[in-house]
């Protein structure tokens, strides 16, 4: 087996039970805060819960900062199983909690997506598109460093890509103010999330066929 499909395979395999463990840890809470079963608006857990519920979403991005690091020594690579591992996890993470909780009922349903810095709130369908296309690059990422190809972005598509991830952030944002306010949110701006989400994968087609047409490093 290749080292590219052995990665890909066994940071796959880490990604799905990964999303496994972290959709349990949710299933326990809504069972104690949301037995009726979760919804907007939303019930703020105990400052010392939510302290912890932050840190536990910190430690996950830990973990895949980790697994990047002891699967490969190359930057790229390591990069790569950062994305991978990612959107496999954010995946998982709700086919688990359909299998577990039958939620979302669809993927326009809403989620609490995030909490730090301030709560990101959106349909489950905007984070799965996001994971899409980190899989995607992640993959690609893999396997072009693995066969020796000359992995680079230029600054022009660097700068692309934080006005892509911030474009998206923003939109999963833009109802924070209700959220904490206890309120629904009802207007996700799928204009906006479209905008960043194009500009990411214009990006990423861009520079994969740069790479491939600049061919392999001696």
């Amino acid at each position: 087996m290749k080292k590219s499909n052995y990665i890909i395979l066994w940071v796959t395999f880490f990604g799905i039970w990964m999303g496994y463990f972290e959709s349990t840890v949710v299933v326990y809470l809504r069972e104690l805060y949301f037995p009726e079963g979760f919804r907007f608006p939303i019930k703020f857990l105990p400052m010392k819960l939510s302290l912890i519920e932050i840190g536990r979403e910190f430690s996950t991005m830990m973990m895949l900062l980790g697994l990047a690091f002891v699967g490969s020594k190359k930057r790229w690579t390591r990069f790569g199983i950062f994305m991978l591992c990612f959107g496999v996890w954010d995946i998982w993470y709700y086919i688990w909690l359909k299998v577990m909780l039958n939620w979302p009922q669809s993927l326009l349903t809403w989620d609490l997506l995030f909490l730090i810095p301030v709560p990101w709130a959106g349909p489950v369908l905007a984070p799965v598109l996001v994971s899409l296309v980190l899989i995607f690059a992640g993959v690609a990422i893999i396997i072009l460093e693995d066969k020796n190809y000359k992995i680079k972005l230029f600054k022009s598509e660097w700068a692309l890509v934080v006005l892509s991830g911030a474009i998206i952030f923003v939109s999963f944002i833009l109802e924070a103010p209700e959220v904490m306010r206890l309120e629904a949110p009802s207007n996700y701006n799928w204009f906006l999330f479209w905008v960043g989400e194009l500009i990411g994968v214009g990006v990423a087609v861009n520079a994969l066929r740069r790479i491939l047409a600049t061919g392999k490093s001696s």
